[in-house]
């Protein structure tokens, strides 16, 4: 049986606002949604952090750690493990799961058309009923109100990604179902998918030429009919746009621990000397359930019209 946030009486004493993100490898959540889990931790929401795999292959940024890679010793997961309990420290998370635990079941499958992505354990090979099924439990455990995770696409094209975004969307469907398993059913109120908008990706640019050459050197598996990095996203698609600037330092703290993945010098990510591209504490997303269909405006809307709340809309009784 799940820990229930350490207290003897589960239901009636959940915390009134409940967030799950689920996330495919260390580092991706604080990306994303860093800030966001910040601010709502600082106002006493809970946050329940599912991270599928341990991100075994990543490449390693750091000369010293060089040894750690899969190619080498292979240890990289292992020490990815620390840098995630160490990130989420600063953003105030404690309650921080990966899928299949105890046990490392799920390897990170590496980019698409790479000879990891055929290991039989890896999380991309992974049979999606059986993986959904085990975050079902953790759904119907914590009974969340918002789920976060990626868009279809995985934010760019990364099979972990797409196969976190297929577990979270089926593990939804079938949490709320009361003929699956076991356990009380749980309907989750609101889904959010990651986003950037062009908006924001323009002002955060260091170079004007970042985005052309991050998707030539960084994302060379995506088609190349892509001139944009996938995960930029219209404006007219997102619907809510959390402001946690103040949770910004917060942020930043917690992707410094990161550091086998990440360049970071101040609050710019570094992809070399000419780019590079600046880290905001205002996080995006588009909702696609539970979105207040009475709100003006709000699939079209832009600015001062998008979200600002999470939770905005929905209804937080205390359970029975």
């Amino acid at each position: 049986m799940l820990d229930t946030w350490g207290m003897d009486s589960p239901h009636t004493q959940l915390p009134s606002k409940r967030i799950l993100l689920v996330h495919a490898h260390p580092d991706d959540e604080t990306i994303g949604n860093g800030a966001t889990m910040a601010a709502y931790r600082a106002a006493g929401a809970a946050v329940t952090l599912v991270t599928c795999t341990r991100g075994e292959e990543g490449e390693v940024l750091v000369p010293a750690l060089a040894h750690l890679a899969a190619s080498e010793d292979d240890e990289l997961g292992e020490y990815r493990v620390g840098e995630l309990s160490r990130a989420m420290l600063h953003l105030g998370v404690s309650d921080h799961i990966f899928l299949g635990a105890p046990a490392h079941k799920y390897r990170d499958s590496g980019m698409i058309g790479t000879e990891p992505n055929n290991r039989p354990d890896c999380f991309w090979q992974a049979d999606l009923e059986a993986v959904a099924a085990e975050l079902v439990e953790i759904i119907r455990d914590r009974k969340p109100h918002v789920l976060i995770t990626y868009d279809e696409n995985g934010g760019y094209g990364h099979p972990d990604h797409i196969k976190a975004h297929l577990t979270a969307m089926r593990a939804a469907e079938l949490a709320a179902d009361p003929a699956f398993g076991v356990g009380e059913p749980w309907e989750i109120s609101k889904i959010y998918w990651n986003a950037i908008p062009r908006s924001a990706i323009k002002k955060a640019l260091v170079s004007k030429k970042v985005i052309r050459n991050i998707a030539l050197k960084i994302f060379k598996y995506v088609p190349s009919k892509w001139i944009t990095l996938p995960f930029v996203k219209p404006d007219s698609v997102i619907t809510t746009a959390i402001d946690a600037n103040a949770y910004l330092p917060q942020k930043l703290a917690a992707l410094r621990e990161h550091k086998t993945q990440l360049i970071l010098n101040g609050d710019l990510f570094e992809f070399s000397k000419e780019m590079g591209i600046r880290v905001s504490g205002f996080e995006h997303y588009t909702c696609v359930k539970g979105l207040d269909q009475g709100s003006p405006a709000r699939h079209a809307a832009k600015g001062p019209n998008w979200e600002s709340d999470l939770f905005e809309g929905i209804d937080l009784a205390p359970l029975a």
